[in-house]
């Protein structure tokens, strides 16, 4: 089987080395390239304290031609909204499949995404989350909306460390659309302040502090009983070991489609 060649945006950062030293503990998957906006030249793997690895740190101008060059199958890009929404269609555009797990984005830049995936034929993973057991919770999520109907009030709390950027959390969204979908469409509501009367709302809440590395808790609140389902991620390492394993799946996937993390599970 010939090894799948990786490339990272934001590849300098915390989730950016715990992914360069998980490929390079992987079978069957390596580092092809690296990009970001500081240590430029330098070795990746000497960044991520694994030694040399002989992939040099490229500037995130040049993604497209360094691609190409690097012979990469897949890029993966944990980054920003607004540096995903210019990585991702430029890779595309490459003939590089696609990684995602930047949160954020709004409904045009997913949808410039996504039309670049058609657009180039090739295949994307997109997810708010890629913890494997944020995928049986999300499939737990379903299961108690299915069962619980409209009858139970559901609220929606999340809490990361204190240097997250958006809120509420792309799982916390997720978990939302889920129950909405299984209910027929609902509001969302984003905390409350002032004279505030529940309807038939999904509450959300969201907590920044410390360095929490995720927590979600969905409730479904009836007359005398109330369901919580959790999902604590103790360490980033459940999302790189995700997205690992979402590159190693996507790169042999139909092209054409975005898929989620769901998807990579079945």
């Amino acid at each position: 089987m010939t090894e799948v060649r990786a490339a990272l945006v934001g590849a300098c950062g915390r989730m950016g080395t715990m992914i360069v030293r998980h490929l390079m503990a992987t079978e069957g998957i390596t580092v092809s390239a690296a990009f970001d906006i500081v240590n430029i030249g330098k070795d990746i793997g000497e960044v991520a304290g694994i030694g040399k690895i002989d992939v040099p740190v490229s500037d995130s101008k040049d993604l497209a031609s360094v691609l190409k060059e690097s012979k990469t199958d897949v890029l993966i890009d944990f980054t920003i909204a607004a540096a995903t929404a210019v990585n991702a269609p430029a890779a595309a555009a490459a003939g590089v499949n696609l990684i995602i797990g930047t949160t954020g984005l709004s409904a045009e830049q997913k949808t410039a995404i996504t039309d670049a995936v058609i657009k180039n034929n090739v295949a994307a993973v997109i997810s708010s989350n890629y913890s494997i057991g944020v995928g049986v919770f999300f499939k737990l999520v379903r299961d108690a909306a299915r069962y619980l109907g409209n009858d139970y009030d559901v609220e929606i709390i999340e809490a990361h460390h204190n240097q997250k950027k958006d809120a509420p959390s792309g799982t916390a969204m997720t978990a939302a659309e889920i129950i909405s979908k299984e209910l027929g469409g609902k509001e969302f509501v984003y905390g409350r302040e002032g004279i505030c009367p529940r309807g038939k709302e999904i509450g959300i809440h969201s907590i920044r502090g410390g360095d929490i590395v995720g927590d979600h808790t969905v409730m479904f609140i009836g007359n005398s009983e109330r369901i919580e389902l959790r999902h604590q991620a103790h360490s980033r390492e459940v999302f790189v070991s995700g997205a690992v394993m979402a590159a190693k799946w996507v790169v042999s996937q139909k092209k054409g489609v975005v898929y989620d993390m769901a998807d990579v599970l079945a």
